[in-house]
């Protein structure tokens, strides 16, 4: 077995010194097993392509757990590269390959295993809510910007596909995972490859007899963690403080004698002390997944058959007066089917069939919009729900509330806004994929031909159903044993039965081929000639696109080619290229031509390096160059840009005439001017890299790079009003940079009964805008640009500290943003003008709000039948803006009235605490414009460190195993998420800015592995 406990089928064991075909040889079986007459004292040698030679002592023993490692030059053989595989020992471009072991972990979204494990990928999750938690990722960072497409390519077998097809692909399936970084390795995809490759293969069947596999996991999921709420005594006094502090003869929103009965716990009907956070969110969800798959065959088919059955529950509650569920469930069903069959001996095709759908309910707006209003809505002006026993004749659910203004106008229940309604939507996914592949040996000795054609059907709709609740008011009495009466707000609306609200559709299809030769041969042993030309066309085409720019066919034709050349496993050439055509552009520009060179040097195969061996069992190093594009800019509804975009019958635009005015015809409109220069965005990147392995069993390999990102699409800002222009001008005038480097490392040992895996990554990718639209600011204001700075930078004021009073106020810089009084926040006047405006804003606060840094670090290891393994995951050089105005307390913002964290409870400047330097600002009861600008003083570090994942497992031995007629069974336990070291407190730093909405999850999972 490997060494993380994986049955290797196939293995070859033979007893040394027998030579004779038939005696002392065996063949490990699907569970890794093998029966072998040997004598007490023999020695077995152990073989397997990919993994080391094992020599093993019988030593006595009738049962041997014997555990292989992997070889780093065995296991060199092939990766998945564009449009094909390659071996790895003659690779020149930065390519990351993963092992899917290492992305599985209890989680239904494969996304968001990917951050720290993947050399050269940036990744970040920023919510946990079924559905809609899938991880960001960008490789080698962001180094474009504006409206289109920032993220990788992402391709499944060769069909492209979006991060939510990634996030819902079980490892169990996946065959390989590999990620182009370079331009040598992306060029081949073209106008598609700037913004780096994901590249995915399922499995294939294997012949032999019927071997299946089941997977089941149970899970506990919960908040890492959840804002924090100050309570509602202090509520009140901080709100009758907040306008005090502004207005010393101002109306106090809650009498002394409220916060005394509240104080005492007096009927909480009348005196209501809602914990919004406990009435709206369980401690705790309970999760499914399951995985089965089977694969076999003869020689003439092979099949793999899998399916997924995954249950993702919410931690919302819900009301049992409701006959349906508000709750957050997402259900997941996956079935996948290869078959490959050998038509002829020099024929063989493969038949892929994929479907993926999505059954999802959960409230109305979503679980994200319920934890916000945990903190956006009054906890003591009514209770979230009246007993049932108080009106026993109504069957309603009888929600509190209170009349905000006028009559019909009233505060916000989050209670009753959960539990009143729900929405649901739908998705489904369906592939079908033919490919066949011909050997051409009696042609041309080398030669094989593929041709590959696929199309995918898409269909999303989504509804909702609610009913208007009623709502209730109590009243102190003394006539009624309860101490008040219920008097009903909204007879004239409420409603006892749910509405039905039809939501969006989307409907689309896309179709694909491709057709390729390849050619692969090597010459007197020492000379290695590899070449593949293959040409592509694409048509994606939206059903339901409401308007003519996007219902029309969006296209890409292309021809692409890559020659290798290896001299003696030493010396090592690529060569690229990408030529693809966009319906996008004028015809002028519609095509574009994108090359790359690569060479390699494998120094550990020179004759010189024999004497290092030992040490230095390889050394490699690589350098690339290379063009690469991309043809998604802009918004799909702005698409031809060489096509003016005028409008005759535009009502907005007409006229009246006649005597009377009685006669209206619409005028004339133009939204778009053609532009027939606008063409592709183009990436330039240059790599350089080394593979290094030391003691044969440490791996090394470092890249660094260097992109230079040209005709990045922008909104002209230097043409004059006087030309009268009504609509923008768009046009390639954007220029930006990355650099960066990536390194992993990971070591492999086996010992007599144990094993031991340790790995690595760290990732750092930066940005910089070279050219950007903006004015040239006189040099006092040079701060002010954009140029310089790092493209997802934050833009805002420097905060110095808080006023210390009224006075430091009228001798400081005017603050032009509303009323500025001791205790709000003083700016720093930066062009010395005497007075503080958006012209003291700088561009290059913090870090960028998209990690620089990416890395993890962990490892395996394993004892006889026992496993553990623990991983880390970090991110550094981000920050992030705390929204102030979202936290602002005691506000009324519609019929919402906020709540009060417990950091501005604990931590705030008041008359009697003039700290400068507290968290909150002078209290205030509405929003101060100047308190909530973006600034340096809502700054934070994004950086943290956790523990992403940790397991522990036990794989039953053989002896067992055929006793209960079983190939493999494994159990386990494990966990993500589990802790947390960063130093910013309020939520999980990984949110970023997104810290009021749904949290990320920690979970804690059993689970099993059954193979038959």
């Amino acid at each position: 077995m490997s060494a993380d406990s994986t049955p290797i089928a196939g293995a070859t064991i033979s007893l040394k010194g027998v030579t004779k075909i038939g005696k002392g040889h065996a063949l490990a079986d699907e569970a890794g097993r093998f029966e072998l007459i040997a004598p007490p004292d023999g020695i077995l040698t152990i073989s397997f392509v990919g993994y080391k030679e094992q020599t093993v002592p019988i030593s006595n023993r009738t049962n041997l757990d014997i555990y292989m490692v992997l070889d780093s030059a065995g296991l060199d053989e092939v990766a998945v590269v564009a449009y094909g595989t390659q071996k790895k020992s003659s690779m020149v471009s930065s390519i990351t390959t993963v092992n899917p072991k290492e992305i599985k972990g209890p989680t239904s979204n494969l996304t968001t295993m990917l951050a720290g494990r993947v050399a050269g990928m940036i990744a970040f999750q920023r919510s946990g809510e079924p559905g809609q938690d899938n991880a960001q990722f960008f490789i080698r960072g962001i180094t474009t910007f504006g409206s289109g497409k920032v993220n990788p390519l992402i391709l499944i077998d060769g069909m492209e596909s979006t991060a939510t097809d990634l996030a819902r692909l079980q490892p169990d399936d996946i065959a390989g995972f590999s990620v182009l970084k370079d331009a040598s390795a992306a060029s081949l995809y073209g106008a598609r490859g700037a913004n780096g490759v994901v590249l995915v293969t399922t499995k294939n069947g294997v012949g032999g007899k019927t071997k299946f596999n089941v997977r089941m996991e149970n899970s506990i999921s919960s908040n890492t963690q959840n804002f924090k709420m100050a309570d509602n005594i202090t509520y009140m006094q901080l709100a009758n403080e907040a306008v005090l502090t502004r207005n010393p003869i101002g109306v106090l929103p809650y009498s002394q004698t409220k916060i005394d009965h509240t104080i005492a716990g007096d009927n909480p009907l009348l005196y209501p002390n809602n914990d919004w956070m406990k009435l709206l969110i369980r401690d705790y969800t309970v999760n499914q997944r399951f995985n089965g798959n089977a694969s076999g065959g003869g020689q003439a088919a092979q099949y793999y058959i899998s399916a997924t059955y995954n249950q993702d529950n919410g931690v919302l509650k819900t009301d049992d007066r409701n006959n349906f569920n508000n709750n957050i469930k997402l259900r997941t069903i996956g079935v996948r089917t290869n078959v490959t069959v050998r038509l002829t001996p020099t024929t063989k095709a493969i038949v892929r069939t994929s479907g993926l759908f999505d059954d999802y309910n959960g409230p109305i707006g979503g679980g994200a919009k319920i934890f916000n209003e945990a903190l956006t809505s009054n906890p003591v002006l009514f209770p979230a729900i009246f007993p049932s026993s108080d009106l026993p004749l109504v069957k309603h659910p009888l929600f509190g509330n209170a009349v905000l203004s006028g009559k019909d106008v009233f505060y916000n229940n989050p209670y009753a806004a959960m539990v009143s309604g729900f929405q649901q939507y739908n998705t489904s996914t369906l592939n079908v994929q033919l490919e066949v592949n011909q050997d051409l040996n009696f042609l041309i000795k080398g030669l094989t031909a593929r041709a590959m054609a696929y199309t995918q059907r898409y269909s999303y709709f989504t509804l909702n159903r609610h009913y208007n609740p009623f709502y209730y008011q109590a009243f102190p009495t003394n006539t009624d044993p309860k101490g008040y009466t219920l008097s009903l707000l909204n007879e004239g609306s409420a409603t006892e039965y749910l509405n039905y609200n039809e939501g969006g559709k989307t409907v689309n299809t896309t179709t694909y081929a491709e057709a390729a030769l390849n050619y692969n041969q090597t010459f007197n042993k020492k000379h290695e000639v590899s070449g593949m030309l293959i040409t592509i066309l694409r048509n994606y085409l939206n059903g339901n696109a409401g308007d003519l720019q996007t219902s029309l066919p969006f296209r890409n034709l292309g021809v692409s080619g890559r020659f290798t050349y290896g001299y003696d496993k030493r010396y090592l050439v690529e060569a690229n290229f990408g030529y693809n055509g966009s319906e996008r552009f004028a015809a002028k520009q519609r095509y574009g031509f994108f090359p790359s060179i690569g060479v390699a040097w494998n120094v550990s195969n020179e004759n010189f390096f024999s004497p290092l061996l030992d040490v230095i069992s390889k050394l490699k190093f690589r350098a690339t160059f290379g063009l690469v594009g991309n043809d998604q800019i802009g918004d799909d509804n702005d698409r031809f840009f060489y096509l003016s975009n005028v409008n005759l019958n535009d009502g907005g635009r007409g006229a009246y005439f006649g005597d009377n005015y009685g006669y209206n015809r619409p005028g004339v409109s133009i939204s778009r001017y053609a532009n027939t220069d606008i063409t592709w965005e183009k990436a330039k990147t240059t790599n350089i890299g080394m593979d290094l392995t030391l003691f044969k069993n440490l791996n090394i390999v470092v890249d660094a790079y260097k992109q230079h990102r040209s005709n990045i699409l922008m909104t002209r800002a230097y043409i004059p009003t006087t030309m009268g222009l009504t609509a923008n001008v768009d046009a390639n005038v954007g220029v930006a940079e990355g650099k960066g480097i990536d390194i992993s490392m990971d070591y492999n040992k086996t010992f007599h009964h144990s094993w031991l895996q340790l790995r690595s990554t760290f990732t750092y990718a930066a940005s910089k805008l070279l050219v950007n639209e903006e004015p040239e600011y006189p040099a006092n204001m040079w701060y002010l640009s954009r140029v310089g700075h790092p493209l997802s930078e934050i833009y805002g004021l420097i905060a110095e500290r808080l006023f210390v009073d009224d006075e430091e106020v009228a001798n400081s810089p005017k603050q032009n943003y509303g009323e500025v009084a001791g205790g709000d926040i003083k700016y720093r006047d930066l062009n010395g003008d005497g007075e503080i405006t958006d012209n003291d804003r700088i561009n290059g606060l913090g870090y960028p709000t998209t990690p620089e840094i990416n890395y993890g670090f962990g490892g395996s290891f394993g004892y006889h039948a026992f496993d553990f393994s623990v991983f880390f995951q970090g991110s550094a050089r981000s920050s992030f803006m705390i929204d102030a105005k979202a936290i602002t307390p005691f506000v009324l913002d519609g019929n919402d009235q906020h709540g009060l964290l417990k950091v501005i409870a604990d931590d705030h400047w008041s008359e009697d605490n003039r700290n400068v330097y507290a968290f909150w600002p002078r209290l205030s009861p509405a929003v101060s414009n100047n308190n909530t600008r973006a600034s340096s003083w809502w700054l934070r570090n994004g950086a943290f460190l956790r523990l992403k994942t940790a397991e522990i497992g036990y794989t039953l031995p053989a002896k067992t195993l055929k006793r209960w007629g079983l190939d493999g069974l494994r159990v386990y336990a494990n966990g993500s998420n589990l802790f947390l070291i960063s130093g910013f407190k309020l939520w999980d730093p990984e949110q970023g800015g997104n810290g009021l909405g749904y949290p990320i999850q920690r979970v804690y999972n059993i689970g099993f592995n059954i193979s038959l």
